[in-house]
């Protein structure tokens, strides 16, 4: 079965190609450090090795006056490292690298140095949307992770047993369900420092609440089909029956729906991050990006590149959504190419 839902998914050329790219950005901006980074990746110098990219090596280390850490974008620091053999990453600065040198004030547009340009503090952009798209994507997956582990927990308790269990969780979910979500994270972040992880607690509460109805449907009408009356009267428990032979049906209509949680999750992130309340000052951001933007209107590269960032993992994503939800429809049949 496992094979034929692939195969389905394979047909739809679109979500596979989405799934490759989308994969290829995962690899990619986890290892953001060894793409953009201001810290060489190799340093071969007075017969000796050094690993920057993992190792924070003090300045006398190469010939410098100070112990603090080597700033390698300091021009004393080049010059010290003149004679050596250097492996820089691809792009030689990190999401927080103010870049001292630029010839004009930032921003700055697009050029052979900065891909993308600089932001209005002089940070690379090109860096800067690739540790973005690390937050991102990894905010999107955990969320979406917990949420379809939330909302199938709640969703099967309520459709499996029902009656006044079912009546309470849907009064609840409806009171939920009228919070304002936007209005709970401005109140927050006027008491608390903004951060990653409970920005993801106050949006995991909301958010598991999208699959319940829809696993609820599932078990509700998977509770009394003749296999599970059957696995009640030999003794089997309620947990066994709800996650070893109901869960598995729910599941495929429940993973169609993962994808379209992981956009709204980016959209979400993104949002706060633009208005102001989402991560901390100077993190890497598609939606501060977005909002450096706006104030600078002069300078439209900003806005363009995340925008076209933001748009493009976006459409990867409703993409490989449309490609599960083929591949797990009854009514589509799989394709072969063999007459």
């Amino acid at each position: 079965m496992r094979a034929y839902r692939w195969s389905i998914f394979k047909q739809n050329k679109r979500a596979f190609a989405s799934l490759i790219i989308f994969i290829i950005l995962f690899v990619l901006s986890m290892g953001a450090e060894f793409i953009a980074n201001d810290k060489p990746l190799f340093i071969y110098k007075d017969q000796k090795v050094y690993f920057p990219v993992f190792i924070n090596y003090p300045e006398i280390e190469f010939g410098g006056d100070f112990e603090t850490y080597t700033d390698y974008l300091d021009p004393y620091v080049q010059g010290l490292l003149s004679d050596a053999f250097v492996i820089h990453t691809l792009i030689p600065y990190s999401y927080d690298s103010i870049i001292m040198d630029l010839d004009s004030q930032s921003p700055t547009s697009p050029d052979s140095k900065h891909w993308l340009g600089t932001d209005d503090k002089a940070r690379d952009v090109a860096a800067r949307l690739i540790y973005g798209y690390r937050v991102s994507i990894i905010f999107a997956l955990v969320l979406s992770v917990c949420s379809i582990v939330i909302g199938v927990l709640v969703g099967a308790m309520q459709g499996y047993y029902g009656g006044m269990i079912d009546l309470v969780g849907q009064r609840l979910i409806e009171i939920l369900n009228s919070v304002p979500i936007l209005f709970v994270i401005i109140i927050i972040s006027s008491v608390l420092e903004p951060s990653f992880g409970w920005i993801l607690c106050v949006v995991l509460a909301f958010s598991w609440m999208a699959l319940v109805n829809l696993v609820r449907a599932e078990f509700l009408k998977a509770r009394n089909l003749e296999y599970v009356k059957a696995s009640r009267a030999l003794g089997v428990g309620d947990f066994k029956i709800m996650f070893r032979h109901i869960l598995p049906n729910a599941m495929s209509a429940t993973l169609t729906f993962a994808p379209f949680i992981m956009a709204g999750s980016v959209v979400t992130l993104s949002s706060l991050d633009f208005l102001g309340f989402g991560m901390p000052v100077g993190s890497a951001s598609l939606g501060e990006l977005l909002a450096q933007g706006k104030n600078n209107l002069s300078s439209p590269h900003l806005g363009i590149s995340a925008f076209l960032a933001l748009s493009f993992l976006l459409s990867i994503l409703v993409f490989i959504g449309e490609g599960l939800r083929d591949a797990f429809d009854p009514h589509i049949k799989y394709r072969s190419k063999n007459p």
